[in-house]
């Protein structure tokens, strides 16, 4: 009895020590400033801080994922692409998982260890270790159909019980004060809720 405690306490000294910084892991809403088709992440800093990360690993990340080009200014990243806060948030997720996250104990106490070549993640929270293995970019941000700003040629195919034209544009239904079942008209997107859009109508097409 007494062999097998000596064991047992041998063992236990050798885990590793838990670490744990204890505080809710939220990471910020991307805060984007948008500039013709360039957009400016305001606060990337906020972001990277939070994710105790290389800013340029990050960056060069969003970059290959994106397929487009950019540069860090400061506290701020500027891509040269028309983007979303859902896109810029999806992605940073996706980091997340990949190179912050422990795969264990869920855990985003990590950091990351370069030997021989192979990337690995370590976690300080309960000692866990696994490799990161280089992903090929895979535009997982797409092109949204619709963007608040911009102007598009749509179709009215209905009218709501407002009196509203109705529009459809892949996921989205739009709503255009001012038109009829049939119009063809260019359209500016005011507010964007979901799936759900709103617009003011231009001028008529046809």
């Amino acid at each position: 009895m007494n062999d097998y405690l000596d064991k047992l306490d041998r063992a236990l000294n050798h885990l590793p020590e838990v670490k744990s910084s204890g505080e809710r892991f939220v990471i910020p809403e991307p805060k984007l400033l948008t500039e013709g088709k360039t957009t400016v992440l305001e606060n990337f800093a906020a972001i990277v801080d939070k994710l105790n990360r290389e800013p340029s690993h990050i960056f060069k990340f969003l970059l290959r994922e994106l397929g487009t080009a950019g540069k860090i200014d400061g506290p701020r990243a500027i891509f040269q692409r028309r983007l979303t806060s859902g896109m810029i948030s999806e992605l940073i997720n996706a980091y997340v998982k990949e190179y912050v996250t422990c795969s264990e104990c869920g855990r985003p106490d990590t950091h990351l260890i370069k030997s021989e070549r192979v990337l690995t993640l370590r976690c300080d929270a309960c000692g866990a270790h696994r490799p990161v293995t280089k992903r090929r970019a895979t535009l997982i941000a797409k092109e949204e159909a619709l963007v608040e700003g911009e102007t598009y040629d749509v179709r009215i195919d209905a009218v709501g019980s407002k009196g509203d034209g109705i529009a459809k544009k892949d996921k989205y239904t739009i709503y255009v004060p001012g038109t009829v079942k049939g119009d063809t008209v260019k359209i500016k997107i005011k507010k964007i809720t979901g799936n759900l859009a709103f617009a003011e109508m231009l001028e008529k097409i046809t």
